[in-house]
């Protein structure tokens, strides 16, 4: 059987046993409303002593919760979403979707873990970039030889009123990192970095300087999961995996203006 036969094979087992729990909740129909309820907490026991005890690579269970299909039971580890039954007995790893609304229930859910709090930036790690007024925020964290950042920051030119806080984020190698600190030892950091990924214009060479900044960059980024570049977080706390269009960028900027 090969593993979208067996992914496919786990899921309708996980969903007949759903049903056949969630004949013990007739009252909780699969509604929005009813996956807010607490969990039982003889489920909730269950299912953090039965998983780690039989997947023990799985990890420490840090939250339990409802979903809108009754007998199923979100299970959250670390950032990590996976789906229960209620005993712990099948575990699924993959995404929910509400087809009668058209919504990615595990993304959405994933979105709100993964969100970081603007005004804990640590912005004294970053150099600004300030268009117009400057009264909208946004966040970027970009490795200088992302061909994608390069895209974005031409789309970005487009934007107006706005202060990009611009966290240098060397992911891609040695060479990314002596970019970095040649940008980051520069006078004009904010020029130094846009003629070289708009304009194509050598990052001239500098003194060296203090540059723990890119470490601590560095640290903060693992700490919150960020694995690629372009990363950008809005002033909400929403972050955007990967290069956006400046349409796109302007219309999450307008839904965060006054934050």
């Amino acid at each position: 059987m090969n593993a979208n036969a067996m992914r496919a094979a786990l899921a309708a087992t996980l969903l007949a046993t759903g049903l056949v729990a969630g004949a013990a909740e007739r009252d909780l129909a699969p509604t929005v409303a009813n996956a807010a309820k607490s969990v039982p907490p003889a489920v909730d026991a269950a299912i953090r002593k039965n998983l780690p005890e039989r997947l023990p690579n799985l990890g420490k269970v840090d939250e339990v919760t409802r979903t809108p299909l009754p007998g199923v039971y979100e299970v959250r580890v670390g950032t990590d979403l996976f789906y229960s039954d209620a005993e712990g007995s099948f575990l699924l790893n993959g995404e929910m979707m509400d087809l009668k609304n058209g919504r990615n229930l595990t993304q959405e859910r994933t979105n709100k873990l993964l969100a970081i709090d603007f005004n804990e930036l640590p912005v004294k790690d970053a150099f600004t970039i300030v268009r117009g007024d400057g009264k909208r925020k946004l966040a970027v964290f970009e490795d200088p030889n992302c061909g994608y950042c390069r895209r974005f920051e031409g789309d970005l030119q487009k934007i107006n009123n706005v202060t990009v806080y611009m966290f240098l984020y060397p992911i891609l190698g040695p060479d990314s990192m002596e970019k970095s600190k040649a940008i980051w030892c520069g006078k004009d950091k904010g020029k130094v970095w846009q003629d070289w990924m708009v304009r194509g214009v050598a990052i001239p060479r500098t003194e060296q300087c203090d540059v723990a900044a890119l470490n601590r960059n560095g640290e903060f980024g693992r700490k919150h999961k960020i694995t690629g570049t372009p990363t950008l977080i809005f002033a909400d706390g929403s972050r955007v995996p990967g290069a956006i269009g400046a349409a796109e960028v302007e219309q999450r900027l307008a839904a965060n203006s006054g934050k």
